[in-house]
C-alpha cells in the first residue's frame, strides 16, 4: 500500500506553523515567510542556492508522490470559496503535477490546470479523503500538504506514514499551533534528528511497524 508522507513542514521553536491574521496579502501572517527562509535558500528552490543539508531534505519532497491532500487554507486566503475566479496561489502551472484534493465545507467542481494539476474540493474525514487520493495515486504515496489543522487531523487519526518536520528558530507566539491535542503522539515513531548550520532542525518521524 502506497504511504502517506509529509515533507519540509516548518514550525517555529513555540510549535506555530503559521502566524496570523491570514490575508491574500499575508498568506502566513505576521510569520510572513520566515518559517520557510531555510527551503528557499537551497538548490531545491533556487538554482544559485545551496545544496547542503537543507537541500538533500527539500528535494525528498517529490519523488514517489501521485496525490496531494490539502486544507482549505493552503489553497487560499480567508473567504477565497466567496471568488470563483480563485485558482489558488500558484499561477497557472501550479507546482503539484498530481491530483490535489482540498478539504472544504465549500465545494466546488474540479478546476483542471496545466502541468497534470487537477484541484478537487471534497468534504471528507481524513481517512475518506486518503482512500480517494490513494485511489487517484495510482499506487504512488500521498503527501499531506498542510496546513496544520490538516496535519494535525492526520496525526491523530494514525494515518501518516513519514514526516519531515522542520524546526526554525523563531519564537511566533500565535497563529496555528501543530501539536495541540497530540500529546504522546510520538511514541508511535522512530524519530531521527539532524542540526543544519542553517540553524533549523530537521525532525523524522518514521511510523514503527511493530
Amino acid at each position: 500500500m502506497s504511504r502517506t508522507r509529509i515533507h519540509n513542514f516548518s514550525i517555529s521553536l513555540d510549535g506555530f506553523a503559521t502566524g496570523e491574521p491570514q490575508s491574500l496579502e499575508a498568506p502566513f501572517g505576521h510569520a510572513g515567510q520566515r518559517l520557510h527562509t531555510w527551503m528557499m535558500r537551497t538548490q531545491s528552490w533556487d538554482p544559485d542556492g545551496s545544496d547542503g543539508v537543507d537541500n538533500a531534505y527539500a528535494e525528498r519532497h517529490g519523488p514517489g508522490i501521485g496525490a496531494e491532500i490539502m486544507g482549505a487554507n493552503k489553497f487560499g486566503p480567508p473567504g477565497w470559496h466567496e471568488d470563483p475566479d480563485w485558482k489558488g496561489w500558484w499561477g497557472p502551472n501550479p507546482p503539484f503535477h498530481t491530483p490535489v484534493f482540498v478539504l472544504t465545507h465549500h465545494t466546488r467542481p474540479p478546476l483542471e490546470m496545466e502541468g497534470g494539476n487537477v484541484f478537487h474540493f471534497l468534504e471528507a474525514s481524513p481517512a475518506e479523503a486518503l482512500e480517494t487520493a490513494r485511489a487517484a495515486a495510482d499506487g504512488k504515496d500521498v503527501r499531506i500538504g498542510g496546513g496544520a489543522t490538516v496535519v494535525r487531523d492526520f496525526l491523530a487519526a494514525g494515518l501518516v506514514d513519514h514526516m519531515h518536520l522542520v524546526q526554525v528558530p523563531i519564537v511566533l507566539g500565535r497563529g496555528v499551533r501543530l501539536w495541540d491535542g497530540l500529546e504522546g503522539v510520538e511514541e508511535a515513531f522512530d524519530v531521527e534528528t539532524v542540526a543544519s548550520p542553517s540553524g533549523v532542525t530537521h525532525f523524522t518521524f518514521t511510523r514503527k511497524t511493530s
